[in-house]
């Protein structure tokens, strides 16, 4: 395999790419650098609209082409929206890069905002089918709760009444600021060319454009943890112990994916054997991190019925405090380490995986580091590192506290066995 390479064409866009042989596909994805923490409270919502209404068709191709298309390609076409990106992403046979790509083009920076009123009414079911599920909405619940008004504390999918009410000119504007120039990246990674790549876009590109307007709020601080209940008619409660964590910039993100997998993100990690299968009292438990520009989040999920919340945030509270004592069991870190280093090297086999490495690195302002030197980095963390980290973001004074079940007398109980400041502080 050969090392990526990169072109800034005219208009501020960047393409990156990999060549992999011995593989018959293609993967194509275009990065945009905003997502739903660019959005003002009275915009809440349109980055993961408009990247619904990219599929609803652009100046050549109505939405049935787009599908019919891609269908007949053998391939996949579909796009995400996160808090500071989005992306549009396909993977097809190597032989069908230049149909793929012309209308992926097409879709991304000519897009007709068709059918806005039926799409708008998906947007809407898919806010209320959100609502209805207590697993997800939950996390939507603790993201506010650590980040209180900040816009990393709105959901992605955004708020109805702004869906139900914006207007197409609104979108195009945000659209026109948001995908050009700088702010976009197409990355892919297979069996193909770079340079042939680069004439393909710079082709239907057609020259210079507007350059990015979007103004980022930063995070100046964060407010004191808090809690927040919902009650619902649930057999389980479902409870989300979370706080502010690293940015992506932070050396210790090496550390903090260790830490993942040593308390909630493997079938061996402590929270999933204690609680789900030495004591059965939880189908779902687990923890998670997400970096941002210049903070993160952590959080552990926990779904289980009333008898056992209790219970069960004991256990945390005590898994947590035992790792930031630095007591890790024998073969714990070593054994964590090498389920990073096999997901990573799997990851490599996928020209999915690969595209998203290169394009999710270049819009963030991240170092592309090779998988020796990635690897180096993991092997590199220690122990103390691991037991600083758990220290450092899951103290308990830090944990935010949210809920969703029949009882908030029952929640607040459980809570307060770990952070009853935060239940001083509810909403």
């Amino acid at each position: 395999m050969r090392d990526p390479e990169l072109t800034t064409l005219p208009g501020g866009e960047r393409v990156i790419s990999e060549r992999i042989a011995g593989v018959r596909s293609v993967a194509l994805g275009f990065w945009i650098g905003a997502g739903s923490r660019d959005e003002t409270i009275a915009r809440a919502g349109v980055t993961h609209f408009i990247e619904h209404l990219l599929f609803k068709g652009s100046d050549r191709y109505d939405a049935l082409a787009i599908a019919e298309l891609f269908d007949a390609l053998g391939g996949e076409l579909n796009a995400a929206t996160s808090r500071e990106t989005t992306v549009i992403y396909s993977r097809v046979p190597d032989e069908h890069l230049e149909r793929a790509l012309d209308a992926m083009t097409d879709m991304v920076f000519a897009p007709t905002f068709a059918d806005l009123d039926s799409e708008r009414e998906v947007v809407l079911e898919e806010i209320a089918m959100v609502d209805d599920n207590p697993q997800d909405l939950v996390h939507d619940l603790a993201g506010e709760a650590v980040f209180g008004a900040h816009p990393l504390g709105r959901p992605v999918i955004g708020r109805a009444e702004v869906i139900a009410s914006v207007s197409r000119r609104a979108l195009r504007s945000y659209h026109a600021g948001a995908y050009a120039g700088p702010n976009v990246v197409l990355a892919a990674a297979g069996n193909l060319r770079h340079e042939r790549l680069v004439e393909l876009v710079e082709a239907r590109r057609n020259g210079a454009h507007e350059q990015v307007r979007l103004a980022r709020k930063p995070v100046v601080s964060v407010p004191e943890p808090s809690s927040r209940f919902l009650r619902r008619r649930t057999e389980q409660y479902h409870v989300v112990l979370s706080a502010p964590g690293i940015s992506r910039d932070d050396e210790h993100r090496y550390a903090a994916t260790l830490l993942d997998a040593i308390l909630g993100g493997s079938a061996s990690s402590r929270l999933f054997q204690e609680i789900r299968e030495k004591r059965g009292m939880a189908y779902s438990v687990y923890t998670y991190g997400s970096q941002y520009a210049e903070t993160g989040q952590v959080g552990l999920y926990v779904g289980t019925r009333a008898e056992n919340l209790g219970p069960c945030l004991e256990i945390c509270a005590r898994e947590l405090a035992d790792v930031g004592d630095g007591n890790l069991r024998s073969g714990e870190l070593e054994r964590a380490k090498e389920n990073v280093r096999g997901r990573l090297l799997l990851s490599l086999e996928s020209t999915s995986s690969r595209m998203t490495r290169l394009g999710k690195a270049l819009i963030t302002a991240q170092p592309l580091l090779t998988v020796g030197e990635t690897l180096r980095k993991i092997d590199a963390v220690t122990e103390a590192d691991i037991a600083e980290l758990a220290r450092r973001v899951y103290a308990p004074a830090t944990l935010s506290a949210v809920g969703i079940g029949p009882s908030r007398g029952r929640f607040e109980a459980a809570v307060r066995r770990i952070n009853p400041a935060a239940l001083a502080r509810s909403a």
